[in-house]
């Protein structure tokens, strides 16, 4: 499908089942703690995931993990909510250009409502990669979208984990990668809206250098049980990828 892009955009290709994604080489791109989220999330759903499973990705920035999990599950009600009106339009044409719309929906949209948009207890599975930081520390333009995409300027965790709580059914499960120093807040906040941590897993640039991102499985109204996993190591060398990171890419 032909699909116009803008200026400054450009189309990568994403090697998975042909899929490919539009980005702004001057704006926000995806990185890596996207893929790695959707392996994890892969790994802890299984064949859990039918294709009548509902699946939602919070602040889902250039719509990368919805076309991923497209690609990886079963699911074909895959659903990206993103609030700068740019990239959800972006992640749209994203969509159209991978002939996904029958599967995959972009809704431009405050994250802060989003269980007033979709209603409660709406979806099987929400997944997130937030902001990260809190809005200081450097922070020079608040209306830039990079900034909007990195910082909590838009929502604060307590509002992804309030949100998720909501859109969540019974039993459902919520994804989420984020910052280890993040970490208590995390628990907190999760265990406020009793989403019960059952998985988490650190990940470290190197072997032995120190945990950069953590990965944790969350499920609504879980009784208290949770399983820490191996850390995930991302190179062996400089520039060289560990071989489970070949497979999580290859998934």
């Amino acid at each position: 499908m032909d699909i116009q892009l803008l200026p400054d955009e450009r189309i990568d290709d994403l090697q998975r089942n042909g899929y490919r994604i539009i980005q702004n080489k001057n704006g926000f791109c995806f990185g890596m703690d996207a893929v790695l989220l959707s392996g994890f999330l892969c790994e802890g759903m299984g064949r859990k995931i039918t294709e009548k499973t509902k699946i939602l990705d919070l602040g889902t920035g250039t719509g990368i993990l919805p076309i991923l999990l497209r690609g990886k599950t079963l699911s074909r009600d895959i659903t990206g909510l993103e609030i700068q009106k740019d990239y959800a339009e972006m992640a749209g044409r994203s969509v159209k250009l991978n002939d996904l719309e029958d599967s995959v929906k972009i809704v431009e949209g405050d994250l802060c409502e989003a269980s007033h948009l979709f209603g409660r207890a709406s979806f099987d599975v929400v997944a997130s990669n937030p902001p990260y930081m809190k809005p200081d520390g450097g922070l020079t333009n608040p209306s830039d979208e990079k900034a909007i995409a990195r910082h909590e300027i838009k929502c604060t965790f307590a509002d992804v984990a309030r949100e998720t709580a909501a859109l969540l059914v019974p039993g459902g499960r919520f994804f989420l990668v984020h910052r280890p120093e993040r970490l208590t807040e995390i628990f907190a906040e999760l265990k406020k809206n009793r989403l019960e941590i059952k998985r988490m897993r650190m990940v470290h640039s190197f072997a032995d250098s120190q945990a950069t991102m953590v990965l944790i499985e969350a499920v609504s109204g879980g009784n208290v049980f949770m399983k820490v996993e191996k850390p995930l190591i991302i190179y062996k060398a400089k520039k060289e990828y560990t071989d489970e990171i070949h497979e999580i890419y290859h998934f």
